[in-house]
């Protein structure tokens, strides 16, 4: 499966200038920067995507896998949790998409029923592993779970497609264009 598995990785809306207004241009931008390059990766014959449900890039990439999945049915969503209750302090609007999402993919797999600490690496961590490709919307800081995982993945070879989420572009690595 590596070979047609990609994996999500990047900020939570705290970490863009546009917090959670989707209706930013900028927002709009990156996610239209994601469709085309997840469009594109379906193109070149990867059908498994992996998410870990996080708030803004995990939630934004895996609708855009359901959105492409009703045009193309070979599209798997995996949704990999780190714990249940991993939305239970979202506002209302994001637990109800977090639940239509999870309601909708192929694959739900828990980390762990309990949160407990380092819970969400673990969630990072078996992402890479299950996916050959990781794709993440990164703005360069050196803290954080985002940059924990994009260490993670280029330690284990995994080729990484890296989108500036403020301009977006790609920042680094293969160009699927």
């Amino acid at each position: 499966m590596m070979n047609t598995a990609c994996a999500f990785t990047g900020h939570r809306p705290s970490k863009f200038p546009w917090r959670y207004d989707e209706t930013d241009s900028r927002c709009v931008a990156l996610k239209e920067e994601l469709t085309g390059q997840i469009s594109k990766l379906a193109e070149v014959g990867v059908t498994d995507f992996f998410s870990g449900m996080a708030e803004g890039t995990d939630t934004y990439c895996a609708q855009i896998v359901l959105d492409l999945r009703r045009k193309n049915p070979a599209l798997n969503l995996h949704c990999v949790l780190p714990c249940e209750g991993q939305a239970d302090r979202w506002s209302d609007s994001a637990r109800e998409r977090y639940h239509m999402i999870v309601a909708r993919a192929d694959f739900v797999d828990y980390v762990s029923r309990k949160y407990y600490d380092g819970c969400m690496l673990a969630r990072n961590r078996r992402l890479v592993d299950q996916a050959g490709i990781l794709l993440a919307v990164y703005n360069g800081e050196r803290r954080g779970g985002t940059a924990a995982t994009v260490r993670y993945a280029q330690k284990a070879g995994r080729e990484i497609i890296m989108i500036d989420p403020l301009t977006p572009t790609l920042a680094n690595s293969r160009n699927l264009s």
